[in-house]
């Protein structure tokens, strides 16, 4: 459970990364959208509208490109993670557009760790701080908190678990987890609707 633990934390990082990938694609086809030029007009660089190359009619089209521009090279500046690794403490790393899917595998067990993450980035930790001189917001780290699902398999019997990380700070004398488990359930084969599930309020924490 602690190699799990360790593994969550870096898999934090990487879904935050993840999602910043997924946001600019799907940014940048947005942006592409709003500043596609009609086929009906034919501007060209020395246009008479004065639309410039970029074919930008109105001096609130030009403050908008130029503020996302800047945002975009800021983002770019902050991202710590360039590209998404495909290994990361032994579990191979499985991409499927805002699903992941994490594996690892022994002569005994495989563990699969699976989880979405689509509106799921940390709001509360990212406050802008405003610097006075400069009057620019000053953003925290943003990272990505999905719920995930982990199947650990040995032959045919799997232990699922259903988790979220935790927002609120551990109480003195408690345990300091960095996820808690909502649910448990124990199946032979494939799961179905009849499996019996625990809520994880009820589970034993010093056994997990």
């Amino acid at each position: 459970m602690s190699a799990l633990m360790n593994a969550t934390r870096k898999f934090m990082g990487i879904s935050g990364a993840l999602k910043n990938v997924i946001n600019k694609r799907e940014f940048t086809r947005t942006l592409w959208i709003m500043s596609k030029t009609p086929e009906t007009q034919t501007h060209s660089i020395g246009c008479s509208c004065g639309c410039g190359a970029k074919h930008m009619h109105t001096k609130g089209e030009r403050e908008l490109v130029e503020f996302l521009t800047e945002e975009i090279l800021a983002e770019r500046k902050a991202q710590k993670i360039k590209t998404i690794p495909t290994e990361i403490d032994g579990f191979k790393v499985k991409l499927d557009g805002a699903d992941v899917e994490l594996t690892k595998q022994d002569a005994k067990e495989k563990i699969v760790i699976k989880f979405n993450v689509n509106h799921t980035v940390d709001t509360e930790e990212a406050e802008a701080e405003v610097d006075a001189q400069n009057d620019k917001a000053d953003f925290g780290e943003m990272k990505s908190k999905p719920q995930f699902e982990v199947d650990i398999v040995r032959g045919n019997t799997t232990l699922s678990l259903t988790c979220s990380f935790l927002n609120e700070p551990a109480q003195e004398g408690e345990y300091n987890d960095v996820f808690g488990i909502d649910e448990m359930t124990i199946f032979n084969g494939e799961w179905n609707d009849k499996v019996y599930a625990v809520a994880g309020d009820v589970l034993d924490g010093v056994s997990f």
